[in-house]
């Protein structure tokens, strides 16, 4: 799959295509960012999968875990590379802005239902969830 490969090149985190002079194509990411949603808002995938967002919208946008409807054990995400909900609420946009052209990506390791949202666009329902089975 040309995502994985992708992925495997660049690494997790946030991956900077936009000053390359490369637009994101859909086959790079899973979940996509446009003006005030994600696409698709729900998406189930296996233990142990990376997700990966892209934004190929012009509007800078972040994915932030609900820090409360993760599952027990589960590690926080949130672009930015933040441990937890607040500060990466705190931190935006300084860190965790995901650009236009910009990818970012996690692991889910444990089973359960993960809540996230964008901070800049929350307010108009920017939200999403990612089922790991």
């Amino acid at each position: 799959m040309r995502r994985r490969t992708l992925l495997a090149t660049t690494g997790a985190g946030i991956a900077t295509l936009a000053g390359c002079g490369t637009s994101l194509s859909e086959e790079e990411y899973d979940i996509g960012m446009t003006a005030n949603q994600f696409q698709p808002a729900e998406l189930t995938v296996a233990t142990g999968e990376t997700v990966v967002w892209g934004n190929p919208s012009s509007r800078g946008h972040s994915v932030t875990g609900y820090e409360a409807s993760f599952p027990d054990e589960a590690d926080y995400f949130a672009s930015g590379g933040f441990d937890s909900e607040q500060p990466a609420r705190d931190g935006y946009p300084t860190s965790g802005n995901i650009r236009s052209g910009e990818t970012f990506s996690h692991t889910f390791e444990v089973a359960g239902e993960y809540r996230y949202f964008c901070i800049p666009h929350e307010r108009a329902g920017m939200n999403g969830r990612v089922i790991v089975e």
